[in-house]
């Protein structure tokens, strides 16, 4: 039996601590979504559900952009800039992986083709100065009747992973005051058809990575600017990718993001041996891949909810097939690691949004990139078992799963492969620049 007097004493005592940690500094962690966050979530489920969803099938064997999709997006307000505002104005981080989630559970074909401008469009609010946002950021998505997309255009044939090895050229000429571009992108979403690309190009080789600047191209306003191989994908068929050549393409000077001013002082320090600290570097890359990562989780979550539909109304030797352990552990499984991988990244987006608490992010042990490949790594896993639970069923353009597990495979592959975001966690809790 316990001793009353040290009863009373930890009740005590558990009294003052309840208390103290009942002030404000004790309550930031949640998981609950407040009202905001549930009804544009729902709006963007809704829609996914009405009006992506029946279309997924049709695009993607099409293999062509949807058009129409995109028009009505922009009409309700699901696309274009002051959508991307809404979603980026958010303290906790957390609308633009909940809204990406719901759009690529409805189809990722056409969720690329709806968010593949976000990538432009982020480069040039990211670098870009006050007079460029307003003068670029509308342009990437036109307006409800007359849709735009855009390109952001940094692989190349030679270069992946491996950013330090781009090839394009951008060359200054001081007699017109512009910049001059030669070079091939590849696989750019959106490439070829958009007007605003946004283009990487080595402006000092000497430097390596530090010797690169991001260039906005209108192809409207420019001539040697074109389309080469439009890529017949895997998967995310409905998204248009495609290979981009520039053949002395010349923009203004004040097109280079954040001037050409700010590009010269970069370059000037670079060039006298000073650096910029690793760690805010990679942070600039930590922030964004949690967005990929939310739209891996709402292409498993899809394959998952195919599947566990399918297992409770599937009948074999006389039941449903649920009831057999070796399908009810998959689908246990498949839940298990769905949630575990929407944690890393929630946990990832709130980092994400620290400077706009007031805060300086402090990605230690490459947090972003923990979210990204754990959410890209269980959708292939979880659409692979969707197509096993089907059986045969699976395995045709009957049901949905296969085409999931074609859009699943990129998400170990693009915005850093597998292996590339493995290197990046071990460089963080290593502190080694490990090869």
């Amino acid at each position: 039996m316990s001793d009353p007097v040290v009863s009373a004493d930890v009740m005590a005592l558990a009294g003052e601590l309840g208390a103290e940690r009942s002030k404000p500094g004790w309550s930031h962690f949640s998981l609950a979504l407040n009202s905001e966050q549930q009804e544009i979530r729902d709006w963007a489920h809704t829609f996914a559900a009405d009006v992506i969803r029946p279309a997924a099938a049709e695009w993607d064997e099409r293999e062509e952009t949807p058009w129409p999709v995109i028009q009505e997006a922009a009409k309700v307000g699901l696309y274009g800039l002051d959508m991307n505002v809404n979603l980026f104005v958010d303290p906790t981080g957390l609308l633009m992986p909940l809204v990406h989630e719901e759009l690529f559970w409805g189809d990722a074909g056409i969720g690329m083709s709806l968010k593949g401008t976000g990538l432009a469009s982020s480069a040039i609010f990211s670098n870009g100065t006050p007079e460029q946002w307003s003068q670029w950021m509308g342009r990437c998505y036109g307006t409800p009747d007359d849709v735009r997309v855009a390109a952001f255009c940094s692989s190349e044939p030679g270069a992946g992973s491996d950013v330090s090895a781009i090839r394009t050229r951008a060359t200054y000429d001081a007699r017109t005051d512009e910049w001059v571009i030669n070079g091939q992108k590849a696989w750019a979403t959106n490439g070829g058809i958009a007007d605003i690309h946004v283009v990487v190009a080595t402006v000092d080789p000497s430097l390596g990575t530090k010797g690169q600047a991001a260039f906005v191209v209108p192809k409207s306003e420019v001539r040697g600017l074109e389309q080469g191989t439009k890529l017949r994908k895997h998967g995310l068929r409905a998204s248009h990718t495609a290979d981009v050549f520039f053949d002395n393409v010349r923009i203004p000077a004040a097109n280079v993001l954040g001037g050409k001013e700010k590009l010269d002082e970069r370059l000037a320090r670079a060039r006298s041996g000073e650096s910029r600290n690793r760690n805010a570097s990679m942070a600039t890359f930590e922030m964004t891949r949690h967005i990929v990562g939310a739209q891996a989780i709402g292409i498993a979550r899809a394959a998952y909810e195919v599947a566990l539909e399918y297992a409770k109304t599937r009948e074999q030797f006389g039941r449903p097939i649920i009831d057999n352990q070796g399908i009810a552990f998959k689908l246990a499984d498949m839940a298990l690691e769905i949630d575990a991988a929407r944690l890393l990244v929630w946990r990832a987006a709130n980092m994400s949004a620290a400077l706009m608490r007031g805060e300086t992010p402090d990605y230690r042990h490459g947090e972003g990139s923990m979210a990204k490949l754990k959410a890209g790594e269980v959708a292939v896993r979880v659409t692979e078992e969707a197509i096993q639970i089907l059986g045969g069923n699976g395995y045709t353009r009957e049901y949905p799963v296969e085409r999931m597990h074609r859009d699943a495979k990129i998400y170990t592959i693009f915005e850093g492969t597998s292996e590339i975001q493995r290197l990046v966690i071990a460089r963080a809790i290593s502190g080694m620049r490990i090869r």
